[in-house]
């Protein structure tokens, strides 16, 4: 899972509302707010490490805590393939969440799960006008095949779900989200 997956699935999981995303010679800045409390969130992607080894350093950090004072972000999140020790008790001290190539928060599978059914129930009513009330609505598998690709990956979520496989789950979440952003740039194309 790409570092820019992780970003998206940490701001679907925690109802972050994306605002803006900014590219910038080292990466990628998101300003999300969280839908729950109208924190102002900064979410920091670091694709270009200053260091050779490709290890963010102290220096990263300290960068982004001083933006977060003088944008008033109340949260941030820093992303990157990997971190000095030093760069991770910076961020520790500076209440900054790392994930990393090698971390990333716990995601539940039931809040995954009811994740995708909202996307799910989005994407039934865009494609085919309405919600499923049961599963003979839903003319998405007839005859053993699969003609609606929702219907497949929310299939596929519920063997997942049933099953705890979170990891799996997680890319269900991430198929849909790109399911979903493909049918906004095509209405947004055709207006």
């Amino acid at each position: 899972m790409s570092i820019e997956d992780k970003a998206e699935l940490v701001m679907t999981i925690r109802d972050y509302e994306y605002e803006e995303k900014q590219k910038w010679d080292k990466g990628i800045d998101f300003t999300a707010s969280d839908a729950k409390s109208d924190d102002k969130i900064l979410l920091r992607i670091i694709t270009a490490p200053e260091s050779r080894s490709g290890v963010v350093g102290i220096d990263a950090v300290k960068e982004m805590s001083e933006i977060m004072k003088l944008k008033d972000y109340d949260k941030g999140v820093l992303i990157s393939k990997r971190f000095t020790e030093a760069a991770k008790k910076e961020m520790k001290r500076e209440n900054i969440q790392m994930i990393s190539e090698s971390f990333m928060p716990s995601l539940e599978p039931q809040r995954l799960y009811l994740k995708i059914q909202d996307l799910i129930d989005g994407l039934c009513k865009a494609n085919c006008g309405k919600i499923p009330e049961k599963e003979s609505d839903c003319k998405g598998h007839l005859n053993g095949q699969y003609p609606c690709k929702i219907r497949l990956i929310s299939d596929n979520a519920s063997f997942h779900f049933e099953r705890g496989w979170t990891r799996f789950l997680q890319n269900d979440l991430l198929r849909l989200l790109r399911l979903h952003n493909l049918m906004n740039n095509k209405k947004n194309q055709s207006k």
